[in-house]
């Protein structure tokens, strides 16, 4: 699941679409998001905030309905919060590939073992 995004760098100019295919499913969710916060701000405002808690995503989320100019409805959250989820679980599984070395890397040393300087 790919999830590099462009963002709009100017708030509510228009929206750009995913870099990579979102799957089917997700297509939606990411259009009323999309659609709704750009028009208060640019995308890279939540993509880039780092917000890995659903519970917090809730609130952030009920927050920004609550703004006039958000045009926000009870009904777009449910979506909007899929959308903000899926993606958080792709930024941590992307993190989380990066963080580790590869399997078949023969040239990594041994975590267990420690290196003593001079010693070969």
């Amino acid at each position: 699941m790919a999830f590099a995004l462009l963002v709009s760098a100017c708030a509510g100019s228009h929206v750009d679409e995913p870099e990579s295919p979102l799957p089917s499913d997700e297509r939606a969710d990411y259009a009323i998001f999309a659609l709704r916060c750009s028009k208060c701000h640019s995308l890279a405002r939540p993509l880039d905030s780092g917000i890995d808690d659903d519970e917090y995503w809730r609130r952030y989320v009920e927050r920004m309905r609550r703004q006039p100019a958000s045009g926000i409805s009870l009904a777009d959250t449910v979506p909007i919060l899929r959308f903000l989820r899926a993606y958080s679980r792709a930024q941590r599984k992307r993190k989380q590939a990066q963080m580790e070395p590869p399997a078949d890397d023969a040239s990594a040393p041994n975590a267990r073992t420690p290196r003593v300087p001079g010693s070969r």
